[in-house]
């Protein structure tokens, strides 16, 4: 094996090698308060799983192995500091939009963001200037809001403190990030990016650049998700000058536990070890099993087709350990074949009306490629489909809203007009119900959003609570509507009605 240096991890194995006696949390202590069976699967975990001690240091104040282990991220993954996350990328997150941001700020963020993103801008009581992503033309998916778009925000509204985007998307979809934080950068302020999907971004040359790579001022990496670490390790990588770095170091004590998990520190410093380690090798297995199945569908001709998306300003990029399946027959939507595959011990990262998604890991076994692939001849002959017919990227393009994504060009014609929105304050809980009432739509206009509506396809949010509800919204909702697109979530399912707030007299 080649040279291995992981320093959190080894001081754990040696501290456990010379037995010691535990009268310090947590209770378990090693594990030996645990009858045999459980003992036996967890012995080994248990037995570093420990608390701050004078050997092991502190995540919230790192002075030894912790912070060399920091470090040693920190080079590898191109960083001025990294900060290890115990919380998922959910930490990193919170803790970047409490850094940069205080209470009546404003902040430039892509409209499709994770959740944590939200709370992060409500946490700290700023306020949202919401952009449109562009949709990927192959499938309706959103990816990120297009330059020229962020660009217009920024002009727009020159007082926002930071740019955040999130990028790649779950489906693998990924653009060039360098020009948005060379626009970022003209104007003074970081670019952010929630990565959490791309943690092996930038480590092997079939992989497309990191946004540490691509001049972003942080980046959040769910090293869990796509590396080896344990799950909730994480990764913030940080460039310093437009970072706050006290600030976010005391965010960071904040919304991480005081009793972080020692094992999943230390995957976090194996995770980044091996890579170091092997290099871009590391991967290979991983994108050998993704490249197996690809192969075999394209080699068969079957209904099942990874979906390849057209390469463009909205995807420049796709993620080669990331595959994107549908029933080119359109007989089968995507949740019913995830539950055909995970009856036959299959299981898939996600499923949409039609599309399946699978993530291969960097040491994904070929055995489990070519399982997979005879699954899917398996189902195919069982429900009696046929190949699927030969529309290639721009057939596809030209019919995907016919063929079942009807709600992805309504959405984008909603937001032709209005692609920036307006500064909200975004809501961290809802409002009391006796604060809102329930009015027709056509009388919504210029009224405040006490509810988020969400037509799926895409899945983006066409007014979010908060949001002061325009006419063009309301035409679009109409549209969306008449096309037979759902809306998740809203009081009125067909949305006839809204929620908003009340307007209170006196």
């Amino acid at each position: 094996m080649p040279d291995f240096e992981a320093p959190l991890y080894e001081r754990l194995v040696r501290r456990l090698e010379r037995g010691p006696s535990s009268f310090h949390v947590p209770g378990h202590q090693y594990g030996r308060a645990l009858p045999d069976k459980p003992y036996a699967l967890f012995k080994d975990i248990m037995g570093i799983d420990v608390t701050e001690l004078d050997d092991t240091d502190d995540l919230h104040d790192p002075t030894g192995v912790i912070r060399d282990a920091q470090r040693l991220a920190a080079r590898c993954f191109g960083a001025d500091e990294t900060f290890f996350l115990v919380g998922g990328s959910t930490a990193g997150n919170l803790a970047l939009l409490l850094a940069v941001l205080d209470p009546g700020d404003m902040i430039i963020v892509q409209r499709n963001v994770h959740k944590s993103v939200l709370n992060g801008i409500a946490l700290a009581k700023a306020r949202a200037i919401f952009v449109a992503p562009q949709l990927e033309p192959v499938t309706g998916l959103p990816t990120v809001p297009a330059p020229s778009d962020i660009e217009a925000a920024l002009e727009r509204y020159p007082e926002a403190k930071a740019v955040f985007l999130c990028t790649p998307n779950y489906y693998g979809m990924h653009v060039h990030l360098a020009p948005y934080a060379e626009m970022a950068h003209r104007r003074k302020v970081p670019l952010l990016v929630d990565e959490a999907h791309g943690a092996h971004f930038g480590l092997h040359p079939d992989c497309p650049p990191s946004a540490m790579q691509s001049g972003a001022d942080a980046a959040v990496q769910s090293t869990h998700k796509t590396l080896t670490a344990l799950t909730m390790g994480a990764m913030l990588h940080v460039r310093r000058g437009r970072v706050p770095m006290e600030r976010l170091r005391r965010a960071l004590s904040a919304v991480q536990s005081s009793s972080p998990s020692f094992p999943v520190l230390a995957s976090l410093d194996i995770a980044r070890a091996m890579i170091e380690a092997y290099g871009p090798a590391w991967l290979e297995p991983g994108l050998k099993a993704a490249r197996l199945v690809r192969e075999r569908l394209a080699r068969r001709g079957g209904p099942f087709a990874v979906v390849e998306p057209a390469v463009c300003e909205a995807c420049a990029a796709v993620d080669p350990m990331r595959i994107v399946l549908k029933d080119g027959t359109g007989t089968l939507g995507g949740v019913r074949l995830q539950q055909l595959l995970n009856a036959r011990g299959l299981w898939a990262e996600m499923a949409d009306d039609r599309h399946v998604v699978f993530v291969f890991g960097p040491r994904a076994a070929e055995a489990d490629a070519e399982k997979l692939a005879d699954a899917l001849d398996r189902i195919a002959e069982e429900a009696g489909l046929a190949a699927a017919p030969e529309a290639g990227r721009e057939g596809e393009a030209a019919t995907h809203a016919a063929a079942g994504r009807p709600g992805a060009e309504a959405w984008s014609a909603a937001f032709r007009e209005e692609r920036i929105g307006e500064p909200i304050t975004v809501p961290l809980m809802p409002p009391a119900e006796d604060a809102t009432e329930i009015i027709p739509l056509e009388d919504a206009a210029g009224r405040t959003a006490a509810e988020a509506i969400v037509p799926y396809p895409p899945g983006i949010p066409l007014i979010l609570a908060g949001e002061r509800i325009s006419g063009p919204r309301i035409a679009a909702i109409r549209r969306l509507a008449a096309a037979g697109v759902r809306f998740q979530g809203a009081a009125d399912p067909d949305v006839r009605r809204i929620r908003v707030m009340r307007i209170h007299q006196g």
